[in-house]
């Protein structure tokens, strides 16, 4: 075997044969790489043929050639190589060819019994293959397809047949002439030209997979989605659907920026199962990096009526937000000023009468005492929300004021100090004090319009970490907590309120609060008073399954009335709180929660689990509420979600959605699908249905099919989908 590093002539003789990969252009120009041929026998004829024979390997960069002989003839400048030969580029394209010859020039070859294949995506047969002007493959009497294709003479189960295909790797486009799509080897349908992308592309104007939609009340129909690529940095995609009731045209309008990106996406609608003549909608959203660490985020949510996101399906937001936000956050600072419209789409729920717009600016630093050590945080915040309604009393009977306005500001100081005593147990003390200004206006209920009060508050705590290591690396850690805590001020109720509850009225108790001396959902509300809260923790972390464990109540020497019945927080001593969450390595996850009444039994629970493994793809979900008026629930709410998926075999996967209302008994929405795949196709089959109604949205049904054609665009590789030759397709 002899292994030489040839003169440039030599180097140039083998960057010709890499080149029919079709690399790109710029990498002709590289000179600085050397030639590394391997052969049985390499030899000179005379003064003007090369010739290397014998299980020949060359490299150039990260070029790869495989061939039996090469031969170089420098007077016609002529490169003879003969195969089997195998050209693999660093794109990821090979070739694979039995017979080429080439000009030095770099620019010009011709490769018999050719076959290309582009990112081990798409294969490309041809009798032959001829490079032109460097950057052009124009393959004759080609077949191209991505399945797989075994050598018992079955055809693949798809294919286009053309007369003449192009590749131009500047464009990175594949020209058709002449092409037959073909099943099965059978001809389906027949175009003169076709332009595909080819599999290094990421972005190329064209149209997408086509979707058969069916729903109950529009009918059947379909999309046909249109990609418009505007350069490499924004792209605008249109979708018309047609169906038996409907006429839309879908869009999405994205656009990437140096220092932020926004997207639109909508749909406008001309149907016959509206009274409107013209129904559509539009959300977008955008994010933006400014100057000083400051960000600027935006949303728009808007829909010309109340159905019509629901009656196409589009999305389940019930209440729209547009808002605009300028923030900067990072480990000593939380800045940040937003301005919100909110618009409901729920049934009797009346936009005059709800907080339509809302502005709030806030502002916190956190920094170090000098004197005292530990931690300190100040916080600012001026917050005012609006209501259309001009009516100062509650005419509609929901219990609050048909047009309230209020604004606030808060104004806090805090300090934080912990230390670690000899036994082992944490000291932790915190102190604070804050300023609350508040201003109601158009509430006849309201005796002082104008408000203003401050409340001090301490607390001290004890935690006592026990930890145990065991031999299998296992960790195991008790950590019991008490807190005893104080707050002045006093408490806002009674008869004649002095503030209205419009921001606190839904507050949670979980264990992220448990040590709070204010579990109030905003500021417009504090705790007050003496409050004992205990609590207990428990963790194992291990390398087969990690589980967590939280019990805790709060003991009060004064009840809340501002909390809701079924906070778990209204009484002297609250709820216990139970939560608990558990992780292990086959991808089984859940948590839980619940707050347990010792006399009523629990109030509220929810759970949320999943077990996400290479077969099976499980989310669910559990939720329990009382009713409670309070919170606007007039009847018990409790409901189960389930989504899941399973890959019953290498190609078939089975869908399926439930949602079920146990309180009601019976079922809000359900749906099942099927989906197959190989390396070449992906074919999904959906039904759903909804099965609520109300005075603006009817029950329907919606039917879905899609069939995608793989390996004409990126990221669609998936060796685990691969059939393999003498298996069935199952």
């Amino acid at each position: 075997m002899t292994r030489r590093l040839f003169n440039p002539i030599i180097a140039a003789v083998l960057l010709c044969a890499g080149l029919l990969t079709a690399l790109p252009t710029h990498a002709q120009s590289t000179q600085g790489n050397k030639v590394i041929l391997i052969a049985d026998s390499v030899f000179l004829r005379g003064s003007e043929t090369l010739i290397a024979r014998g299980n020949v390997e060359a490299s150039y960069g990260e070029t790869m050639l495989t061939a039996t002989s090469i031969t170089y003839q420098s007077g016609p400048d002529q490169i003879t190589i003969e195969g089997p030969i195998k050209i693999t580029a660093p794109d990821g394209v090979q070739i694979f060819a039995s017979f080429a010859e080439l000009d030095a020039d770099l620019q010009t070859g011709l490769i018999e019994s050719a076959r290309l294949v582009l990112k081990e995506q798409v294969n490309f047969t041809a009798d032959r293959l001829r490079r032109l002007e460097g950057r052009r493959s124009i393959l004759t009497n080609a077949a191209a397809t991505s399945c797989k294709t075994c050598d018992d003479g079955r055809p693949p189960l798809w294919q286009i047949r053309a007369r003449q295909v192009i590749h131009d790797q500047d464009t990175k486009q594949l020209y058709f002439e002449g092409a037959q799509f073909r099943l099965m080897d059978v001809p389906i349908f027949y175009v003169p030209r076709l332009r595909l992308p080819d599999p290094t592309l990421n972005r190329a104007t064209g149209f997408l997979i086509p979707n058969i939609r069916a729903r109950s009340r529009l009918g059947t129909g379909v999309k046909v989605p249109y990609f418009i690529a505007f350069g490499d940095h924004r792209d605008l995609t249109l979708t018309p659907y047609i169906a038996a009731n409907t006429r839309t045209l879908e869009f999405r309008y994205r656009q990437a920026f140096a220092r932020g990106r926004l997207s639109f996406r909508g749909a406008i609608s001309d149907d016959d199962i509206s009274s409107q003549s013209t129904r559509a909608y539009v959300f977008g959203e955008g994010a933006f990096d400014l100057r000083n660490d400051y960000k600027l985020r935006f949303r728009i949510q808007q829909v010309s009526d109340d159905a019509y996101l629901a009656d196409y399906g589009y999305s389940s937001a019930d209440r729209l937000n547009s808002n605009i936000t300028v923030s900067r956050v990072n480990r000593a600072e939380n800045t940040q000023l937003m301005i919100s419209n909110f618009e409901s789409i729920r049934t009797g729920e009346d936009n005059q009468t709800i907080p339509s717009f809302i502005t709030s600016a806030r502002k916190q630093k956190r920094f170090v005492p000098a004197a005292l050590g530990g931690e300190a945080l100040w916080e600012l915040e001026a917050h005012s929300h609006y209501r259309l309604s001009d009516l100062s009393t509650d005419v509609n009977g929901d219990g609050v004021v048909d047009g309230r306005d209020v604004s606030r500001v808060n104004a806090d100081l805090s300090w934080r100090r912990n230390w670690l005593l000899t036994s082992g147990i944490e000291l932790g003390t915190q102190a604070s004090i804050a300023l609350d200004a508040v201003e109601t206006r158009q509430d006849s209920t309201i005796t002082d319009t104008s408000y203003a009060e401050i409340t001090p508050a301490a607390a001290v705590s004890l935690r006592y970490p026990w930890i145990k290591r065991a031999e299998n690396g296992v960790t195991h850690m008790i950590e019991p907590v008490v807190q005893l805590g104080w707050s002045g001020g006093t408490l806002r109720g009674g008869t004649v309120p002095k503030i209205a509850n419009d921001e606190s009225t839904r507050s949670e108790f979980d264990e992220g609060n448990l040590l709070s001396l204010s579990r109030f959902a905003s500021d417009d509300r504090r705790e007050r008073g003496m409050a004992l809260a205990w609590g207990v923790n428990w963790s194992r972390l291990g390398p087969d399954w990690t589980t967590f464990l939280t019990l805790g109540q709060v003991v009060r020497d004064t009840v809340q009335p501002d909390f809701s019945a079924s906070s778990g927080l209204a009484a002297k001593s609250s709820d216990i709180l139970v939560a608990a969450k558990f992780k292990n390595q086959a991808g089984l996850a859940f948590s839980a929660r619940t707050l347990i009444d010792g006399v009523d039994g629990s109030n509220k629970a929810e759970a949320r689990g999943g077990w996400n493994n290479d077969r099976l793809g499980l989310e669910a979900s559990y939720i329990w509420l009382d009713a409670d008026p309070d919170e606007e629930r007039v009847a018990d709410l409790s409901e189960w979600n389930l989504d899941g998926s399973y890959r019953m075999t290498r190609h078939w996967t089975g869908l399926a959605n439930w949602r079920y209302d146990v309180a009601s008994d019976a079922t809000a929405e359900a749906g099942f699908g099927v989906e197959y795949r190989n390396e070449c196709v992906k074919a999904k089959f959906e039904v759903s249905r909804r099965f609520t109604s109300s005075t603006t949205v009817q029950p329907a049904t919606d039917y879905s099919f899609t069939v995608e054609i793989l390996g004409f665009s990126t990221k669609t590789i998936d060796k685990s989908y691969t059939r393999e030759c003498g298996q069935s397709a199952g």
